[in-house]
């Protein structure tokens, strides 16, 4: 017949079913627990980069690509009509200021020469023959009023004769009256004379200037164009390298025609390309950095020029050191055109999630899982930008790119 199980073993077997089912119970919840972890959303911490929150000086700059190009180049230019016989430097080859750089034919230009020379010897012997025809007028004329002078002082004595013999009746008043006539005759012959000697020394002088003049002009036409023809064989004028120069020796060049390009490679300027949208803030003195390779060169925005091309305003920027290391001939540069500037913001680096202006979405960590907050951006400058909403200094901030993530609030960080 069945017994009684005694009170003890009871208790003993009901204690053991309550262990076995708390657990299952923990089992469950910490199965739970790993699941829902395991659901969870995150991300390697390694995978990411993050930056710091401070306070520190903005600039708001205009982003800008630039090619370094040589401050000072020459551009020389044909002063003759010629024919290029040889280049003697080519692009690319050191020249010492007085070096020649190409030789041109300049026969031409020395046929001019010798013409003018001649035509100077002409006008000179002109000069001379008309001088010496005005000078034998002159001579002429004035031997004439001498003796006209003469001959009127004679008529004046016999006028003078006659009318004292005819107030003493000794003398009719016909014989007066002509001699008077005489006199008169006389003195209008001489004044005739003397005009017309007058008008010769006007005449010889002004001949004599503009012979001059056509002499003066002449001359300086004969050092002009000795002054050419020493210039047609272009020189350096400066230590340089020739960057550019013609090519084909025989070729007909005409005066004005480019020949050479000669560039100072010691010291240099950046040409940047800009929007045209962003005209209206470009001025002259801005202050710009421009970035070679892992360097920053400081400088000032020189000229922008008035033309647009293809939607691109070209800006020329002075570099405060032009001589700096690093910098060589058409090297493509970064360029940033400090258009506003903030003594103390609220700052965070530049990366993939926080570029651009306004408001953004960007994961702010704490602890171990970084949540999305709404921050808006202000003054941006090449590496950094002014935070003026949704964050504190001391805040770490993923700036690499969250853009597979927008769509959580948060993610946890492993």
């Amino acid at each position: 017949m069945d017994r009684e199980i005694d009170a003890g073993t009871r208790r003993r077997r009901q204690l053991a079913r309550w262990t076995v089912a708390g657990a299952v119970v923990v089992a469950l919840v910490a199965a739970a627990s790993w699941g829902m972890g395991l659901l969870r959303p995150s991300i390697r911490r390694a995978m990411v980069q993050t930056a710091v929150v401070d306070v520190g000086p903005v600039d708001a700059s205009l982003s800008a690509t630039g090619v370094v190009v040589p401050e000072i180049e020459q551009v020389i230019s044909s002063p003759v009509d010629a024919r290029l016989l040889r280049v003697l430097k080519r692009a690319g080859t050191p020249v010492k200021r007085g070096e020649a750089l190409v030789a041109l034919d300049v026969n031409a230009s020395v046929l001019a020469v010798d013409q003018l020379d001649q035509d100077l010897a002409l006008k000179t012997n002109q000069q001379s023959r008309s001088k010496l025809a005005l000078d034998n007028t002159l001579s002429e004329l004035s031997a004439q009023v001498e003796i006209k002078k003469l001959q009127l002082e004679s008529a004046t004595l016999e006028h003078d004769r006659n009318a004292q013999l005819f107030r003493q009746g000794l003398q009719s008043q016909q014989l007066v009256r002509t001699a008077e006539v005489a006199e008169r005759q006389a003195r209008i012959e001489l004044d005739r004379l003397e005009a017309s000697r007058q008008n010769a020394q006007a005449a010889t002088r002004a001949e004599l200037d503009g012979l001059a003049l056509e002499m003066s002009k002449l001359r300086k036409g004969r050092e002009e164009a000795r002054r050419v023809l020493e210039l047609a064989t272009p020189r350096a004028d400066r230590d340089g390298v020739v960057t550019w120069t013609l090519t084909d020796e025989g070729a007909a060049v005409r005066k004005g025609d480019v020949i050479a390009r000669l560039a100072d490679l010691r010291t240099f300027r950046v040409d940047a390309s800009v929007s045209d949208t962003y005209a209206s803030r470009l001025s002259v003195g801005q202050p710009v950095q421009v970035r070679v390779d892992d360097r920053a060169l400081d400088g000032k925005v020189s000229d922008v020029l008035p033309t647009v091309q293809n939607g691109v305003i070209t800006v020329r920027v002075a570099l405060t050191d032009p001589s700096s290391s690093g910098l060589r001939s058409n090297l493509r540069v970064e360029v940033f055109v400090i258009t506003g500037h903030r003594d103390r913001a609220l700052r965070v680096r530049k990366g993939s999630s926080t570029s651009g202006d306004g408001a953004q979405q960007v994961f702010v960590i704490r602890g171990d899982h970084a949540d999305r907050v709404r921050v808006t951006f202000g003054l941006s400058s090449f590496d950094r930008v002014e935070v003026t909403d949704g964050l504190a200094a001391g805040d770490e901030v993923i700036v690499s790119d969250m853009a597979d993530y927008l769509h959580l609030t948060s993610i946890r960080l492993r």
